[in-house]
């Protein structure tokens, strides 16, 4: 964090040459109305420690059960561990700006926040595609799934998605240093989002436009068509299977993952498809929170309740810990 801290400050004063620039920024938060803040705080803490709690519990208790040591569930603790890294990159800095009535953020931990907020928000897409790939072996090809997810390859599909995911904030971030940033500070959001940055600086972002149009749609396009086809061979698979519960078993062992991924897209369809407001600085913090925060929170529910072998490790770590006391 301090490395990339000093690389910031470094390259900012490598380009900004005669030109003054601004030392930090100003979060306007969700709510500009006093009487909204003390909500806000008990709201937010809230659905902070449920995440922190629910993702964490699910990565113990996979960590813990060698039963669940398999590569659906090395993908799951993965994504549970990227959905709490990314409601702690926004969240806490919020929490703390309730409660010492702050706005203000400095430019270097302002773009770290992007940084690494457009990392996890990615890195979920990606999983997801791992996911549903780990789900198609599963059913379609049965007898060949120990050679096709044997452990050199389960590791290379979980690196894979992390090393992506920084290299599509890296080139963002990389593109927006040499941005200046002059005539105003004040962010209309609760944490440095990339597009609400673009927006506030006074220099020409053609280039970072159209790279955030580029990898945006490819990082959503690809992972959303290895998704759709993978499921269009499962339910194929699941078709073909004669006895009904030969039809439950299949599906309950992808219910999980299909919810999360119908909750994840369909988020990205209705705020950015169908957006309900006129005002995009709105849709932007509607689609943030969604994404950072509210499908962060409900992910541990639907494992949890869609999957019997999750609630199974679930009971077993409660039932330790009860007995350790």
């Amino acid at each position: 964090m301090k490395t990339l801290c000093f690389f910031l400050q470094i390259s900012r004063y490598m380009h900004q040459g005669n030109r003054t620039t601004i030392s930090g920024f100003l979060l306007l938060g969700l709510s500009s109305q006093a009487e909204h803040q003390k909500l806000l705080f008990v709201l937010f803490l809230g659905m902070y420690l449920v995440t922190v709690v629910g993702n964490g519990l699910i990565i113990l208790a996979i960590g813990l059960d060698s039963y669940l040591h398999t590569p659906m569930y090395l993908f799951l603790a993965n994504l549970s561990f990227a959905d709490i890294s990314s409601i702690s990159t926004s969240v806490p800095k919020m929490l703390m700006n309730i409660q010492t009535k702050t706005q203000s953020i400095s430019y270097e931990s302002c773009i770290t926040q992007m940084y690494f907020s457009i990392v996890f928000v990615v890195i979920d897409n990606f999983l997801l595609g791992v996911m549903a790939y780990d789900r198609f072996v599963a059913i379609c090809h049965p007898l060949n799934y120990v050679t096709l997810m044997q452990p050199r390859i389960c590791v290379l599909l979980t690196v894979i998605p992390w090393v992506l995911s920084n290299v599509v904030a890296l080139t963002h971030t990389l593109l927006l240093i040499p941005l200046l940033f002059c005539d105003s500070n004040i962010l209309p959001h609760f944490f440095c989002d990339l597009a609400p940055l673009l927006k506030l600086s006074c220099s020409d972002t053609s280039i970072n436009e159209l790279m955030l149009f580029i990898v945006g749609s490819s990082v959503v396009t690809f992972p959303f068509a290895l998704i759709l086809f993978s499921y269009i061979c499962i339910v194929k698979a699941i078709l073909r299977i004669s006895s009904m519960e030969g039809k439950r078993k299949a599906f309950t062992t992808c219910g999980s993952h299909l919810t999360v991924v119908l909750l994840f897209y369909g988020t990205i369809i209705g705020v950015y498809f169908f957006p309900s407001s006129t005002h995009p600085d709105d849709r932007d913090k509607i689609g943030a929170v969604l994404f950072t925060v509210v499908t962060p929170m409900i992910n541990p529910f639907i494992y949890s309740l869609r999957n019997k072998d999750v609630k199974v490790a679930l009971r077993k770590l409660i039932n330790r810990k009860h007995s350790c006391l």
